[in-house]
């Protein structure tokens, strides 16, 4: 019965307890208040020992991940223990560990709940294999083939009739290159911004443009390719030749090659230089290749004869040296041991190897392992502030859309109420007008009635005499008329009851306009409140904007300042060279007189001839060696030798105690 495993994935939390558990635990020195320097230098120390361990854990994880997934053929997060046997064994192997296959067996034994190891191959993986991985040991570039190996078989498949497909060598070496640029997430994915990055850099070795439109079309294509897309995905891209139309295959091996170099090598620069010997002094060209720890030189750019490698540290620095010895664009590399002087072909290289061996230098002070891993760093954080700058906009225009709803909103209510006010005004017109209709015809019926009255009580009083029997009939009438009369009053009092309800609607319109005009007020206060913030928020970002010219200003001043002093330090350095130069030519004529002295102060034997030294000097007869003057002469001519010998070296010492103050005086080198 085989045992089964599960993914890196599925034991992310146990991964995050071995690899806290695998750092290193170290206990600095005392601290005390002379030490607190020391006692910085060695946290700092540590810390970067500890973050450069995680990335190489971390890179040698994305990698085993991609052989882990390889060997899951069912997809199913778990491989057999056979496989992971392999795995290991091989991991081992180009790892430079040793393999240990009892452990291997005492992590995967069969239990009575099942054949699936409850502790997976994340932990094993963690304390039997990277734990005891040591950097430096072992060439990562045959870590990534192995698992290459094993996910191109089951993964790359390209379509091998085509002409634009990519060699295996070249599959390989984008495959490290995605690695590199992928987020540390699984599954692994790079973003379209690194992978802009990437193609840029493809067509920048290549000395052609790039052509974003076409990846923008190849993303607007699939909307899941926004947030990233798989290495398949980049290497189907790569082979369907839209970035590489109509470009010759070897241009594009060259490129791949310049860039992988670049990023996963850690190369900043290469190329050939002249090279002045330290010991023959002569000058020779070598091929340079420079990463952010060293620089190493070799006899031809095939980097297969290594001539020296110069270690690069805090202590070192770059100068650039005016042209002497037939040579041009001169600049030299100073450490603590020595000082190599090199010439450029041009003066554009000189500049761009003093600032590839600046930035080196920069990255070792700054305790950083790669100038690209703190690029990828640089733009991920780049990336998340362009999202929190996205995230913040968009709440302000919620929030600005949320104060123009709520303002159209009241001005609805307020359209709302003026039409309302308008009804109400039309409604108040017709029940006035209708009023007024039945006042009239009221006041109509009441003057007929009064007229007809009158005729009648001018007929009655006519006829009074003449028609007696007819004054019941009249009185009769006088009643009904009486009974008129008050029907008349009472239609005035509802007259008047009408005109009073008149008045308690007039008053009602008048609180509801009241009503109205406080909520106008109100309104406009909001809106002046919104106005006064509106023109707060523009005043802050004046001042902001004012503070940031100010500090742009400083800026510029400081640097003005610092170009100065380095002018001024550029020509102190030009002086004490020429002064320099002087003290050996004077060094070398006491020499050459010296020389002189001796060769005139030599008594001549027999035989030897005479020196001709000009008409001024005399002959003399050469005593004998008996003669106690002649012994006399030569036991004052050897003092005299000891003497100038003593002399010189006193002068050399001179000369060199001259250099060390003049190198110590320019901030050069540190000499004990």
């Amino acid at each position: 019965m085989s045992s089964r495993c599960r993914c890196p994935q599925a034991c992310k939390a146990t991964q995050q307890q071995q690899q806290s558990a695998c750092l290193p635990v170290t206990q600095g020195p005392r601290v005390n208040s002379r030490g607190k320097k020391k006692t910085d230098a060695y946290r700092r120390k540590s810390e970067n020992n500890g973050a450069a361990e995680m990335d190489l854990r971390s890179e040698l994880l994305k990698s085993i991940w991609y052989g882990f997934t390889a060997l899951d053929l069912e997809k199913s997060g778990k491989v057999s223990k056979s496989q992971l046997k392999v795995l290991s064994h091989n991991l081992c192997t180009v790892l430079s560990i040793p393999h240990d296959p009892v452990a291997l067996e005492e992590h995967f034994r069969d239990d009575d709940d099942g054949p699936v190891s409850s502790q997976g191959y994340m932990p094993y993986l963690n304390k039997y294999i990277l734990d005891k991985v040591v950097e430096g040991s072992f060439n990562k570039e045959n870590v990534d083939e192995l698992c290459w190996t094993l996910t191109a078989k089951k993964n790359y498949q390209p379509d091998r009739s085509s002409n634009s497909v990519l060699p295996d060598r070249d599959a390989f070496r984008l495959w490290c290159l995605f690695n590199f640029l992928s987020e540390d997430k699984y599954p692994l994915v790079m973003v379209p911004d690194e992978v802009e990055y990437l193609l840029k850099k493809i067509c920048m070795a290549m000395s052609i443009e790039f052509n974003c439109v076409e990846l923008d079309d190849f993303f607007s294509q699939d909307s899941g390719h926004q947030n990233g897309i798989t290495v398949w995905v980049f290497l189907q891209m790569m082979n369907s030749g839209k970035i590489t139309r109509a470009i010759d295959k070897s241009i594009i091996s060259m490129a791949i090659e310049e860039v992988y170099r670049e990023i996963v090598g850690d190369v900043l620069k290469e190329g050939y230089l002249w090279k002045k010997g330290q010991l023959r002094r002569n000058w020779k060209e070598r091929w340079f290749t420079l990463r952010p720890s060293n620089l190493s030189y070799y006899t031809g750019e095939d980097r297969k004869d290594c001539q020296g490698n110069i270690v690069l540290d805090g202590n070192c620095c770059v100068e650039v040296l005016p042209d002497r010895d037939g040579k041009r664009c001169m600049f030299c590399l100073k450490t603590l041991s020595k000082t190599y002087e090199m010439s450029a072909s041009d003066t554009k290289q000189r500049q761009e190897w003093t600032a590839a061996i600046q930035t080196a230098i920069r990255l070792h002070v700054e305790g950083k392992t790669s100038l690209h891993k703190d690029l990828k760093l640089k733009r991920r954080e780049q990336r998340e502030q362009r999202e929190k700058r996205r995230q913040a906009k968009e709440e302000e225009l919620q929030r600005l859309r949320a104060l123009q709803e709520e303002r159209e909103r009241k001005l609805a209510e307020l359209e709302l109420l003026k039409e309302a006010q308008k009804q109400a005004q039309v409604l108040m017109d017709q029940d006035e007008q209708r009023r007024r209709q039945q006042h009239e015809q009221l006041q109509r019926t009441l003057e007929i009635q009064l007229r007809e009255a009158e005729e009648a009580r001018v007929s009655m009083q006519a006829e009074m005499a003449l028609k007696e029997e007819e004054a019941e009939r009249q009185r009769k009438r006088i009643q009904e008329l009486e009974e008129m009369q008050k029907r008349l009053e009472e239609a005035l009092q509802q007259e008047i009851k009408a005109r009073l309800d008149e008045e308690g609607f007039r008053y009602a319109q008048a609180r509801l306009l009241a009503e109205e005009e406080e909520k106008m007020k109100a309104l406009m206060a909001l809106q002046e409140e919104q106005e006064e913030y509106i023109l707060k928020t523009q005043r802050e970002k004046q001042e902001l904007k004012q503070e940031m010219e100010v500090k742009s200003r400083a800026l510029d001043e400081a640097q003005r300042q610092l170009e100065e002093v380095r002018a001024n330090r550029h020509r102190v350095d030009q002086d004490v060279v020429a002064a320099q130069r002087k003290l050996r030519q004077a060094s070398t004529n006491v020499k050459h007189w010296n020389v002189q002295m001796n060769r005139l102060m030599r008594p001549i034997g027999p035989g030897e001839k005479r020196p001709s030294l000009g008409s001024s000097f005399q002959t003399f007869q050469i005593p004998t060696q008996r003669d106690p003057g002649l012994r006399l002469r030569r036991k004052s001519g050897s003092e005299d030798q000891s003497e100038e010998s003593k002399e010189n070296v006193d002068n050399r010492t001179g000369c060199d105690l001259e250099k060390r103050h003049s190198h110590a005086s320019n901030g050069d080198m540190d000499i004990p």
